[in-house]
């Protein structure tokens, strides 16, 4: 008991550490975009390519993470993910042009392709029963506290410093964690024949990389969902007769874990869209500058972080199934409330009073919904469950922000269009909101 202790009390950190700069970088970009383009002349096209470079390495790359952890050995590809993504940070911060930001962005991406599913597999592998509870539940409000700060430390960082410290900041704090990550954290290799799966590498590569570019590219769109939908049918088909596919087929056959997913994947499309059309709308509607933006957050985070504290004790209670659910109707709540209470009353009762409901909802949501995606999952396929959550959580946000601009784009009137993207992404959470009955059924089943 000792020595799980102590485990927890130095391996944990690098964990959450290390996952908390990905989610951060995400985030930073929202309030960062206006400036870059500034300081690097970029156009609308070209700065789209700022964030749909990243986007489309760290969505096509993900199941690729999981799984050479899986093969190689976990505390390996975590240590080369933090190189990688240590490098590609610096890089992006020293970006004098389009080009430069535009690929470092897309080299930023795999690094954190690798190092995100590799964080909870190492999770995983270093903590079980109540401990490993505990540890998912730190991971969750890791996630959702990391994409709320961004806000808050981009608008702070913009403003004071510049766009590029954002960047900057995860390279001390990168290499302090290859450190720690070598000297605390254990050897978990794979102690199988398993390798990887080459075929099944580049079409689930090909395929999830045309499949985000389908969603967020500027030209040739259906071309690549074509392209996308070809490559992960042979995929799907490729996994059936390979021994260690890159993801295994077995990880879809749990209806818990497959019900977790669909929720994810639409509250994370709900929340991410959130965070853009408000970031805009503060500034657009209510003239707030950068700084202003970001601690205008607050009300958001401070809730999250306290209803994740609560999340243990909740879930022993009443069962991860039922939080979800509950979690989610308080997310659904606070994103429609600012319609019936209308903008023209100022952003503490039209902004301020709904985040803070959909803070406590985000801040209950996220720990059991990544706990039930990585439930009854065996050691050898932690890393390609693991890839799967992260890969669903990518893709959310990708799908999310695109089909909530795409459904409201003919609306000239920024403050009717906010209202109207409100009552989509409102929609968007209901999706996630089913998804969740159908998991709380599934949990009943089992009983």
């Amino acid at each position: 008991m000792t020595q799980n202790k102590e485990k927890f009390g130095i391996v944990l950190p690098i964990i959450l550490l290390s996952y908390f700069m990905i989610l951060l970088d995400n985030s930073i970009v929202f309030t960062s975009t206006v400036k870059i383009a500034t300081d690097l002349h970029l156009n609308a096209q070209t700065l789209a390519w700022v964030s749909s470079a990243y986007t489309l390495t760290f969505g096509g790359f993900q199941l690729f993470g999981g799984r050479i952890g899986d093969v190689y050995g976990r505390k390996r590809v975590f240590l080369i993910g933090l190189l990688l993504f240590s490098f590609g940070s610096l890089m992006v911060g020293l970006s004098v042009n389009g080009p430069m930001i535009i690929s470092m962005r897309a080299f930023h991406g795999i690094g954190s392709a690798i190092l995100a599913p590799t964080t909870l597999a190492l999770l995983l592998d270093n903590y079980h029963g109540t401990m490993r509870a505990r540890a998912i539940a730190a991971y969750g409000t890791t996630a959702g506290i990391g994409a709320s700060c961004g806000m808050i430390l981009g608008g702070v960082i913009t403003s004071v410093f510049s766009w590029r410290y954002g960047f900057f900041l995860n390279v001390p704090v990168g290499l302090l964690m290859f450190l720690l990550t070598i000297h605390f954290v254990k050897d978990n290799e794979i102690k199988s024949t398993s390798r990887l799966d080459i075929v099944g590498t580049l079409l689930s590569v090909l395929g999830l990389s045309a499949l985000v570019y389908s969603i967020d590219g500027t030209s040739h769109q259906r071309l690549a969902l074509i392209i996308a939908i070809v490559s992960l049918g042979l995929s799907v088909y490729a996994e059936r007769m390979v021994k260690s596919p890159i993801m295994p087929l077995r990880l879809f056959t749990n209806r818990q874990r497959n019900s977790a997913y669909v929720a994810r994947f639409f509250f994370i499309g709900a929340a991410f869209a959130y965070f853009f059309v408000t970031t805009q709308a503060l500034q657009r509607i209510y003239g707030f500058t950068p700084l202003m933006t970001g601690l205008a957050f607050l009300p958001v985070t401070i809730p999250q972080f306290v209803g994740a504290l609560q999340v243990s004790r909740l879930s022993s209670k009443i069962g991860n199934a039922r939080l979800i659910l509950i979690a989610v109707i308080l997310v659904t709540v606070g994103v429609f409330l600012t319609v019936p209470l209308g903008l023209n009353r100022g952003y503490w009762v039209a902004i301020a009073i709904p985040m803070i409901i959909f803070g406590v909802g985000q801040g209950l949501v996220l720990s059991p919904l990544t706990a039930e995606g990585v439930a009854n999952t065996d050691p050898e396929i932690a890393g390609a469950a693991s890839g799967v959550v992260n890969t669903v959580h990518q893709f959310g946000q990708s799908v999310g922000i695109s089909v909530v601009v795409a459904l409201t784009s003919g609306v000239h009137n920024f403050s009717t269009s906010y209202l109207d993207q409100l009552l989509v992404i409102s929609a968007i959470s209901g999706l996630s909101l089913i998804a969740a009955l159908f998991l709380l059924g599934s949990e009943k089943r089992l009983r």
